[in-house]
């Protein structure tokens, strides 16, 4: 596969070459970048795939298009200091020792943790690392969090209490097509993580049953053998309609539940008490697909199943997550060649991203800072008295709750969108305009950063080496195909200089991305995502290494739980889930559920898609999806523009009007801000376990722009 881009184009940001990897989804697909000539001659370049166990070679029209934000003339080259309201170039010392003076300022006057920093699921695992390290050593404060809590933290979570461990696939992407029965429950692979479908493909090819949960008939959807169209916010209660239909039917294995489970009883005296009928009302869904459903999955001798955001992005993700867990568990598919669990990650390190400390409440290697042998330890690798380790932060939508509440006087944003990406976005806007100070390390000026106080120009995937762990805990190294543009500058490296002007120059003494890979390997030693046994050699050699490696002999545990789990006593949990409506549901001047998601051409809030022209000519606009029984009723014709009002605000997207939806909900994409920002009415109601907002589901009405 292969794209070209004019030279006219690229800007004076310089010309891209050599191999890389995708910057966008959680596959990491590896591929070349060479510039070539035109039959005019006029420069190109061309983007081919490269062979690599993800995705084979393929690469999606993302993929294929990534760099042209790399090359895009609106990158954002210099330092950037807000003055009289304008952005004004200013020198990189100008611009460091400005930050150093407010955070510094701001924290005498207000306390350590005024300050707090929110970064990204894109970052390399050596940035993740090290604004972790950065924001605990250097500021000592303990808000930290990132924009990966809006997207694996559910499934995160549920996989710690049922296994003893978080790893996006129990197995590896290539069992895919040896299972038997495949569920994929709210995630849409042939949109999001499209280099995948092959797999999926194959796998029905071998005779596999596909089974697709979502409210959308989807480019996923359409590959199915069975379509849940399930309402949104009801799929804990799905879910607990398959097991008793499993329980029912006598197709639970006993043999593997008595001996690598526990909880069980509790869990069957709950499923006794439920009633298929009033779960096939409450979910929309009729019991005779429940049933058809769990059938397929439970005879079938190897099965897989797959969740993302549409079951994870609920008030009762976390819980969701685990009743599919239990229906894994109780049919006993996990731990054997073409059975397993998946969470399918979003971002391109979404994986990564949260185990080595940008989470507010973990250290690297996923130790806990609340846990005082694992404060120990990391202590004793970054060189510093376990005591002047602060405690817990809170979630990155509460870090909003706090600015705007003026807790947190000011904010460090590397990598991330939050005033696009987080729910209720009128209280974000709010909040980041109420800040002492901002500071947003980027590449362009997206919406969070044009409210900045000050802008670092940061590298792209193109120019700045690290290692990402893709979907399957994969660990993969990216390295370098070109110089760094203009006077942009690494993650890790911007982190290093401000370290020293902090006084703790000796605690970040980092010349390399290298040099912090192996004291990450070092801090995540003996802890539950061990990097230890990784190396920059091993990766270059051997392409990835799956984590846990403990040490540099051993060759990555490439599937999960075969002989036992990963809590102390070796075995799984199983526990009852109750029937739950969802957190906002319709009511009179409510009508309508509103769910959103993503579309091919964008990644994330579109800082960097929309700035690609062949990506940005595919999807120029937001738009809302409703049903035509739906568009009636309102008055609503095809192609126009509708306002859709929820208790928070409203966005303003076009119309398309498609059979494909339920006719109670309405589905808008996520890539966009301004008046297209669907997280203007998304709901921030937080699930209880995992602080994940219910993006999901949010009570709307819509109405015709005339």
């Amino acid at each position: 596969m292969e794209a070209t881009l004019n030279q006219g184009q690229a800007g004076e940001s310089g010309v891209p070459g050599g191999t890389t990897q995708c910057p966008f989804c959680s596959v990491q697909c590896k591929m070349t970048i060479a510039e070539e000539r035109t039959p005019s001659g006029r420069p190109a370049f061309r983007t081919e795939g490269k062979p690599n166990a993800a995705s084979e070679g393929r690469l999606c029209v993302k993929g294929m298009n990534a760099y042209q934000h790399a090359a895009s003339r609106e990158r954002v080259l210099h330092p950037l200091r807000k003055i009289g309201g304008e952005f004004v170039r200013v020198s990189w010392e100008e611009a460091l020792d400005t930050i150093a003076e407010r955070l510094s300022a701001v924290q005498r006057e207000h306390g350590r943790d005024a300050v707090g920093l929110y970064g990204g699921g894109s970052l390399t695992n050596e940035s993740a690392y090290l604004l972790g390290k950065f924001a605990r050593v250097a500021l000592r404060t303990r808000y930290i969090d990132y924009n990966g809590r809006f997207c694996m933290s559910a499934a995160a979570s549920a996989g710690v209490k049922t296994f003893g461990i978080d790893r996006g696939l129990t197995n590896r992407l290539s069992e895919i097509p040896k299972s038997g029965c495949i569920i994929l429950a709210g995630t849409n692979i042939a949109e999001c993580q499209p280099t995948l479908m092959p797999y999926f493909n194959s796998a029905k090819e071998n005779g596999a049953r596909i089974i697709v949960i979502d409210p959308r008939k989807t480019g996923t959807a359409a590959l199915a053998d069975i379509h849940l169209k399930v309402k949104p916010g009801t799929d804990a209660a799905l879910a607990n309609g398959m097991l008793k239909v499993v329980l029912d039917e006598g197709l639970a294995d006993l043999s593997f539940i008595r001996e690598r489970t526990k909880g069980f009883a509790e869990l069957k005296e709950h499923l006794d008490r439920l009633d298929l009928d009033e779960i096939a009302e409450m979910t929309g869904v009729d019991k005779e697909s429940i049933r058809e459903a769990a059938l397929a999955y439970a005879k079938a001798s190897t099965g897989m199943i797959f969740t993302a955001r549409g079951v994870e992005q609920h008030s009762d993700g976390h819980l969701a997550v685990r009743n599919f867990l239990n229906l894994v568990l109780v049919t006993g598919k996990i731990g054997r060649e073409g059975c397993g669990y998946g969470a399918v990650t979003g971002q391109g390190n979404g994986q990564g991203g949260r185990e080595h400390g940008q989470k507010a409440d973990q250290l690297p290697g996923y130790r806990l800072i609340e846990n005082e042998k694992d404060r120990e330890y990391v202590a004793g690798v970054w060189g510093i008295d376990p005591a002047e380790l602060p405690g817990k932060g809170v979630s990155a939508y509460e870090m909003m709750e706090l600015a705007h509440r003026q807790e947190i006087k000011a904010l460090f944003v590397m990598g991330s969108n939050p005033i696009v990406s987080n729910p209720n976005a009128g209280l974000v806007e709010e909040a980041l305009k109420g800040l002492d100070f901002l500071v947003v390390a980027d590449m362009f000026l997206s919406e969070t950063a044009k409210l900045a106080d000050l802008v670092l120009p940061v590298t792209s995937y193109l120019e700045n080496a690290g290692t990402l762990t893709n979907l399957e805990g994969r660990v993969l190294l990216r390295e370098a195909a070109r110089p760094a543009p203009g006077e942009a500058r690494h993650d890790w490296e911007i982190l290093c200089e401000l370290a020293e002007r902090f006084g703790r120059g000796d605690k970040f003494p980092f010349r390399s991305a290298e040099e912090i890979f192996e004291e990450l390997r070092l801090a995540s030693r003996g802890g539950v995502a061990d990097y230890y046994g990784i190396t920059y050699e091993r990766l270059r050699k051997e392409e990835g290494i799956y984590w846990p490696c403990p040490s540099t002999d051993h060759p990555g545990t490439k599937r999960l739980f075969e002989d036992s789990f990963a809590h102390a006593d070796g075995l799984a949990v199983l526990a009852p889930v109750d029937n739950r409506p969802p957190e906002e549901d319709v009511d009179e001047e409510y009508p309508l559920l509103l769910t959103n998601g993503r579309v091919l051409p964008h990644y994330l809030t579109g800082v960097q898609t929309r700035r690609s022209p062949s990506l940005a000519a595919r999807a120029i606009e937001n738009f809302v999806e409703i049903h035509p029984r739906t568009a009636r009723r309102h008055r609503i014709e095809d192609g126009t523009l509708v306002r859709i009002h929820s208790r928070r605000g409203h966005v303003v997207v076009r119309c398309r009007i498609t059979s494909e939806i339920r006719e109670d909900t309405l589905f808008v994409p996520m890539h966009w801000g301004g008046v297209q920002n669907v997280n203007l009415v998304t709901n921030p109601a937080l699930d209880p376990n995992c602080r994940m907002p219910d993006f999901k589901v949010s009570a709307v009405r819509v109405e015709a722009l005339s």
